[in-house]
């Protein structure tokens, strides 16, 4: 075993190498805040339906100039606004009618903050305007959607180059391997901003679940000195997954991983499960929680046709299977016996599947999955916070037995 994880690490470390000299990966241009404008608030949002069209209203504290665009396949109007905050009298996410199916909201990046509605059909704005308060109403940002042709859809809606919401530069990746003094650990806490995940039995979103688990493996590692400590997100923001693997690339990361919740339409499945990443699913459920995944870009108002060749560009097989084997010795034959004495395991807990958060092809990574927020009695769990110290504890002594493993494979 300690000769097979040597060739293992030796591997892993030629395999950053190679690909120091080959990838560049595309790093979505942050827009410099971090506080809403001046207090912006959103106060309330409503949808009317009417003959023919629909009405989608926002209320605001202050007059607001927003940036309005579509994207197709699927059929989407994206809102962006500066950082506002949401001061709703109830959460919206989810709730839809008329033309809108779903409505999503949320922090996009520092600076902007966006709705995206999904839409039943191409629609197009045929009004957009702004009411000043008047008879006890606020500031309201009202548009008017009526169904149109996907071709006039695309040519009405068309983002301009200043309303492109993925602006990219190229960032090229050191030319050698980093030698890190202490082991790098990104820690990715999954969804977040206009990007909620899957929504529990009592209302729960799974991004706040994610940030919560993050926040404390974050800082359990932290606290044993042995580790430097990377968070993908610390705060209620949306990121899409190619940024996340840039992240844990240009950090230089030993292992990456990326924390979520599940559910399932039977209320009776629960259990912990980690996922690797592979061509082919190790079975249809699987390649489904795998594909849902992989639409958060496209929940969140991303053009993913801007980042066709990204990830594919580095994915060299060399690099990527060997990455993997390493990734499978952590989740298989690590993380899931460790974890087993503080939570019940999904029936069997080791999976795998083509997640896209997962194709860093140097990067030793797993994708989490706490638990299930479809089941009243693990979610109560998920949220309570001696299970969270609990179950965060077990998965950072995986991480300890895993470097102690390959650290002492490599001497």
């Amino acid at each position: 075993m300690s000769l097979i994880l040597k060739r293992l690490s030796g591997c892993a470390r030629r395999a950053r190498g190679l690909l120091g000299g080959l990838a560049v990966a595309l790093v979505i241009a942050a827009v410099p805040g971090s506080a809403s404008a001046d207090g912006l608030k959103v106060q309330d949002i409503r949808i009317g339906v009417h003959a023919g069209s629909t009405r989608f209203v926002v209320e605001l504290n202050d007059s607001v100039a927003p940036r309005v665009f579509g994207l197709p396949d699927p059929f989407r109007i994206v809102i962006d606004l500066p950082e506002v905050d949401f001061e709703l009298p109830e959460e919206r996410i989810g709730d839809g009618a008329g033309l809108i199916s779903k409505l999503r909201y949320g922090l996009f990046r520092p600076g902007t903050s966006r709705f995206v509605l999904d839409l039943e059909t191409p629609s197009k704005v045929i009004k957009q305007f702004v009411l000043k308060p008047d008879g006890g109403k606020p500031w309201r940002l009202v548009l008017d959607l009526a169904p149109t042709t996907r071709a006039d859809f695309i040519t009405a809606m068309r983002p301009s180059a200043e309303d492109n919401p993925n602006p990219v530069t190229a960032v090229p990746v050191p030319s050698s391997p980093r030698q890190n003094v202490r082991p790098v650990i990104v820690v990715d806490a999954g969804h977040g901003g206009v990007d909620p995940g899957a929504i529990g039995v009592s209302g729960v979103y799974e991004k706040k679940i994610a940030l919560d688990y993050a926040r404390e493996i974050a800082r359990m590692l932290k606290a044993s000195g042995k580790y430097d400590v990377v968070m993908t997100r610390n705060r209620d923001i949306f990121l899409p997954l190619r940024e996340r693997v840039r992240i844990s690339r240009a950090a230089g990361a030993d292992l990456f991983l990326s924390l979520h919740a599940n559910t399932h339409p039977k209320r009776s499945t629960r259990g912990f499960s980690v996922y690797t990443l592979s061509d082919r699913a190790s079975d249809k459920e699987a390649a489904a929680l795998a594909a849902l995944e992989n639409k958060s870009d496209v929940i969140g108002g991303v053009n993913l046709g801007d980042y066709s060749d990204d990830v594919q560009n580095i994915l060299i097989d060399f690099a990527q299977a060997k990455t993997n084997e390493l990734s499978v010795k952590f989740a298989r034959d690590i993380l899931v016996g460790q974890v087993k004495t503080s939570a019940s395991l999904l029936t069997r807990p080791w999976r795998s599947a083509g997640f896209a958060v997962l194709k860093a092809p140097d990067v030793p990574s797993v994708l989490v999955e706490l638990g299930y927020i479809s089941n009243p009695r693990e979610e109560r769990l998920l949220v309570a916070a001696d299970h969270r110290r609990k179950l965060s504890a077990a998965i950072v002594q995986a991480v300890d037995t895993y470097f102690k493993t390959t650290q002492s494979a490599a001497l």
